[in-house]
This record gives structure tokens, C-alpha cells and sequence, in this order.
């Protein structure tokens, strides 16, 4: 059996906030991985009173935060903008604590390959200065897997000398966007990885879309050899699903709980 944990992006049940709270208990959920970018659901503006009602209804759920989505869809390449995103990603690790996990999940755009380029240098000076705030709390934003291969994500990593920027792996991402090797990128990613999503897909290689999402098990992520390798390398958290289209998400969701408890088992 792995150590595995199943949690879910409860935003992917597309209903409202507790409703789908109480969905992510109802497939046996551990964990959920929650947006904290939303406008009814901001690190910036949530008031004393509503933390508590969330952390309230987690309780009563008997599930716990697995990490806080801190994506605000901007990245850090552009030097201006980091200038704002940088701090606003902060907040959310702040209330990530306060919430009881110390990972916060994001983009930082696409790494260029080459690590001379400027926009490297911009992403690098972004991503040092939340590798040092997350380090100053024993915390982690994790980057999402998938514009660029693991290879080169690893070598942008490596450069920033610290884990307070980790990774988020993605395996679908990977696959879909990139056509890598999501078993082959947990071995070169080992040392970073601290919250992976359960998503698969393909890659679209006639023009008719830049990928394929599908329902877990029916993509072209080895899921069997994926997990042994997550087992490998120790890793023992959560496995969060994430369904991003679909037109039956909860039947998607409740079947990608199913298969993951089978594998694990």
C-alpha cells in the first residue's frame, strides 16, 4: 500500500464554496487545495469571521488543507507586475499557515532555456524573493509542472540554492503541454516535489487543440509506474484531483478518487 493521501480541488465540483466542501468529503477525501486568488475568496480581504467558518467547516468535514491555489494568472516574467504579484503571493502563504498547510501551489510562466536570457534573470530575482520569504517560515510555494520540461524546470530551481520555491507536479501538465515524461520527471524533480495533482490528458498533435484533458486513467500518464516512482523518491502526500473541463466533473471527480484508491491500495 502507498502513503499516499487523495485530495481534490474542490473549485472543480463547480458549485458553490461549501457545497463543494462537503462533495470533496462525500468521495472520501483527505485534503482539498483551495484558490485564495477569488474575489469572495481573497488572502488580501477575508475577514477574522469568515476564516473561521471555513476552518469550521473543514472541521466538521474531518478534512484538512492540503495547499492554497496562490495563482493569480500572471507569473513572474514581467518586472513591473512581480512587483505587485510577488507581495500578493506572500499574503496568500501567510494565510496558508494560518490555515494549517505551508504550501502555497502557482505559475511563474514559462522558463526559458536559456538561463542567460533576461526573462531567466527577471523569474530568477521573482522566485528568490519567495524562496527567502518561504524559507523565513519553513513554507514552500510550489510551482506547477508543465510550460517547460522538468529538465529545465529543475536547472531554474537548482539556481534559486533553496526549496522555498519547490514544485507541484503535474502530470497531465506535463504530458499534455510539453509531451515529457511524467514518471521520469519525479526522478529529476525528487528534491522539490512537496503537492502533485491528479489530472491526466494528451497531447494534440493534428492542430485541433493545444491539449486534451481526460478523465483520470484515460490519458497517457502511467499512472501505475507514476506512483511507484512518487513512492520511490519518499514522497507521502496528497495526490490533489483536478478536473478542469468535463461535462459531468463530480462523476469524473468521484471516478478519479475510485481509480487512486485502487492503485494506492
Amino acid at each position: 500500500m502507498y502513503p499516499f493521501k487523495i485530495g481534490v480541488i474542490p473549485e472543480s465540483f463547480r458549485v458553490e464554496r461549501f457545497a463543494s466542501l462537503e462533495k470533496a468529503a462525500s468521495i472520501g477525501a483527505q485534503g482539498v487545495q483551495v484558490y485564495a486568488t477569488h474575489d469572495d475568496f481573497c488572502a488580501e480581504n477575508l475577514t477574522k469571521e469568515q476564516k473561521a467558518a471555513f476552518l469550521s467547516k473543514l472541521d466538521s468535514l474531518g478534512i484538512v488543507v492540503s495547499a492554497l491555489c496562490g495563482d493569480f494568472g500572471k507569473g513572474f516574467m514581467n518586472p513591473e507586475s512581480n512587483k505587485i504579484y510577488v507581495e500578493r503571493s506572500k499574503r496568500v502563504l501567510d494565510l496558508a499557515l494560518e490555515f494549517g498547510t505551508d504550501i502555497v501551489t502557482t505559475h511563474i510562466g514559462t522558463v526559458p532555456s536559456d538561463p542567460t536570457s533576461d526573462t531567466y534573470k527577471i523569474m530568477q530575482e521573482a522566485c528568490g524573493e519567495l524562496a527567502a520569504y518561504a524559507d523565513s517560515l519553513n513554507a514552500h510555494f510550489a510551482v506547477e509542472t508543465g510550460p517547460e520540461k522538468a529538465v529545465v524546470l529543475k536547472g531554474f530551481l537548482d539556481s534559486l540554492g533553496s526549496t522555498g520555491v519547490a514544485v507541484n507536479l503535474d502530470p497531465a501538465n506535463l504530458t499534455m503541454c510539453v509531451g515529457d515524461d511524467a514518471v521520469q520527471a519525479v526522478y529529476t524533480l525528487k528534491d522539490y516535489i512537496v503537492h502533485t495533482h491528479a489530472k491526466d490528458g494528451v497531447m494534440v498533435t493534428d492542430g485541433s487543440a493545444p491539449w486534451l484533458e481526460l478523465p483520470l486513467g484515460k490519458g497517457g500518464v502511467d499512472w501505475p509506474n507514476y506512483l511507484k516512482a512518487l513512492n520511490d523518491i519518499g514522497y507521502k502526500g496528497f495526490l490533489t484531483i483536478e478536473r478542469e473541463c468535463g461535462d459531468d466533473p463530480e462523476a469524473d471527480i468521484r471516478m478519479a478518487a475510485d481509480f487512486l484508491r485502487g492503485l494506492i491500495k
